[in-house]
């Protein structure tokens, strides 16, 4: 990835337990805030997702994109964009590691939009798809 934005976060839970959310793509609608619909269109052979279809609404931004994912066991998944109608590029991923406590997860973005804009307000608006994420990925696993 070329400029990204990155976060990380502690989860109180194993790397296994907040992979299972994090490949749980279905269930995404429930607690992500922008992820209206969501199709897996392929699965590898543990049977995670290969590509998924998602349907964003973020209010002033609203997009269809397709994603392919690159899973590495329990420790990091990585994503790039296979299509999208405003997204020129969209590569991410989401890092594990055991600390005490639980779980660092680190999220990597980097997203290039097809309209021009500042990197100064790119990067921003990657920090704020990124906190929101991890808020919402540490809630979801961490509330029984």
């Amino acid at each position: 990835m070329a400029e990204h934005t990155r976060s990380s976060i502690v989860i109180a839970a194993t790397p296994a337990e907040v992979m299972a959310v994090i490949a749980d793509f279905e269930a995404y609608p429930a607690w992500t805030g922008e992820v209206k619909e969501v199709e897996v269109l392929g699965r590898g052979e543990a049977g995670r997702a290969t590509e998924v279809r998602l349907l964003l609404d973020a209010g002033a931004i609203r997009d269809e994109h397709v994603l392919a994912y690159t899973w590495d066991g329990d420790r990091e998944v990585s994503w790039t964009l296979v299509k999208s109608q405003m997204l020129r590029s969209l590569d991410g991923s989401y890092a594990l590691a055991p600390v005490a406590g639980g779980t660092e997860v680190t999220y990597q973005l980097a997203v290039d939009v097809k309209i021009p804009m500042l990197g100064m307000i790119k990067r921003k608006a990657e920090k704020v798809i990124i906190d929101r994420a991890l808020a919402g990925l540490k809630k979801r696993v961490e509330t029984p």
